[in-house]
């Protein structure tokens, strides 16, 4: 397939996968159920950070926790006291467990009595010239694991490319709050940062569909492939690169046992 066709083609798909039925059967669904800024930054963090597994799982646990949090995270995660804490710890979900969740919890209070915005948290670290989220990511992991007595065990749950991570849930997360179009999928929230500097969310369905039409040619799935293949998503569309996670994710999951076109 010829790069004009390849391009075609996954135009294609992003419109067939970029629709409001995907919302349901993903762990999108979960911050799509409020309104308010806040609710949706906290709630899109925590289960994109819990987002590995099956996702019927994720979704069920990410709704789990909503309710811990009396259906309204914002407001829990500022007002909430020592004692209200106890009620989540015995939220687990695989390797996530309740010292994670006292540390979310913390970090998340201490930010937002001083800022309004999750956004805050990545883009201070960004500037307008650069080319990706990179340095957001950086930063945010500082920023996040700052606080006195940050737990070791916990830096597992935030990537960092200083790591070599594929950082693949935090780029689905800043997919979520920053992209905007008409499908109303992604929230497109955040205004500092720019949908032409987001990476793709690499994970397995999405590594081997793209290495099946020859847009990753790196053996190792790292940091690196994950700007490989951005770079490579950009000659397509330089302003709005990761739509294209639509169309690989898309097919990874729901033709993994089926051909994909040559």
């Amino acid at each position: 397939m010829t790069l004009d066709k390849l391009k075609n083609f996954l135009e294609e798909q992003v419109e067939q996968y970029n629709q409001h039925s995907f919302i349901k059967d993903d762990p999108i669904s979960i911050p799509h159920q409020f309104t308010k800024l806040q609710d949706i930054e906290i709630m899109g963090f925590w289960v994109a950070m819990l987002a590995w597994g099956q996702r019927k799982t994720i979704i069920n646990k990410a709704n789990e926790l909503v309710q811990l949090m009396d259906h309204a995270p914002h407001d829990f995660i500022i007002n909430h006291e020592e004692k209200d804490r106890e009620k989540l710890l015995g939220f687990k979900h695989r390797t996530f467990q309740a010292t994670d969740t006292l540390y979310f919890l913390e970090f998340l209070q201490q930010h937002y009595q001083k800022k309004e915005s999750l956004e805050n948290a990545f883009s201070q670290y960004l500037s307008n010239e650069d080319l990706t989220i990179e340095n957001a990511l950086i930063g945010f992991h500082e920023y996040f694991f700052s606080l006195p007595h940050a737990p070791q065990r916990t830096r597992k749950h935030i990537a960092t490319p200083t790591r070599k991570s594929t950082c693949k849930r935090l780029n689905m997360f800043l997919r979520w709050m920053v992209r905007k179009d008409d499908k109303g999928v992604d929230f497109g929230l955040w205004k500092n940062i720019q949908p032409s500097q987001l990476l793709i969310p690499l994970d397995v369905h999405v590594d081997r569909v793209a290495r099946h039409f020859g847009l990753i040619e790196r053996k190792q799935t790292d940091w690196q492939t994950v700007q490989e293949l951005t770079t490579m998503l950009r000659t397509f569309d330089p302003q709005d690169p990761v739509k294209y996670d639509f169309a690989l994710f898309g097919m990874g999951v729901l033709q993994k046992k089926g051909a994909l076109p040559s």
